[in-house]
Parts: C-alpha cells; structure tokens; sequence
C-alpha cells in the first residue's frame, strides 16, 4: 500500500511557475513508477509526466519543456517543476503510483495509486 499526499498548488499569473510536491508513506516506494496526471472541468484526466525507478523521464508533448518531474527516494517524495504555464495548464493535478509492468504507461488506469489532488489555477 502506498498512501500520496499532493501540495504546491495555487495561483499563478500565465509566465509563472509553481513547484508541486507528493509525499509518500508506505514501502518500497523507490520501486514504484510515479505519475502525474490533470483534470479540468469537463474533462478527462490526461498525463502530464512519468518517472521510472532509474530516474527515465516522460512526458506529454503540451508540457515538454516546461515540465520536470523529479523524485527524492531518501525523502519519498516526487516533485513536478512546472515553468512558463499558461491558462490551459489550469487543472486538478494528481500524483499517482504503479508498479514496474505498468511504467511509464499514459493511461490512468493503469496507476494503481492516487492522492487527493491539489489546484494549480493559471491567469491570464
């Protein structure tokens, strides 16, 4: 069991930046594969960015380049920079965990484990 809790969300005008965190509890948590995942109104919730165990990154091509996630495993923690954001960067987004067959993977589904979410809000 693997137990997320996201922070860092907020307001933010269109250029700036904000830097979420997601702590975990639980073990093993250095072999899990981390997610990030938003959702706006009306909308499904969509990838956002991966990180393997051995630190391999991905992420969706509307945030590349002004995404980085990043993981502490001594601290448990994973962190999503994000930079330059725009309006449409406005959403809940979601810290999520799965094991090693599913890494990587872009479909939420896949993700085993959720946090609660945390409002990242972007002005114009």
């Amino acid at each position: 069991q693997v137990q997320l809790v996201e922070s860092g969300g907020g307001l933010v005008q269109a250029g700036g930046s904000l830097r979420l965190s997601c702590a975990a509890s639980g073990r093993s948590f250095s072999s899990y594969c981390m997610g990030w995942f938003r959702q706006a109104p009306g909308k499904e919730r969509e990838f956002v960015a991966a990180i393997t165990w051995s630190d391999s990154t991905y992420y969706a091509d509307s945030v590349k380049g002004r995404f980085t996630i990043s993981r502490d495993n001594a601290k448990n923690t994973v962190y999503l920079q994000m930079n330059r954001l725009k309006p449409e960067d406005t959403a809940v987004y979601y810290c999520a965990a799965t094991t090693a067959l599913y890494c990587t993977s872009r479909y939420h589904g896949d993700y085993t484990y959720w946090g609660q979410g945390t409002q990242v809000t972007v002005s114009s």
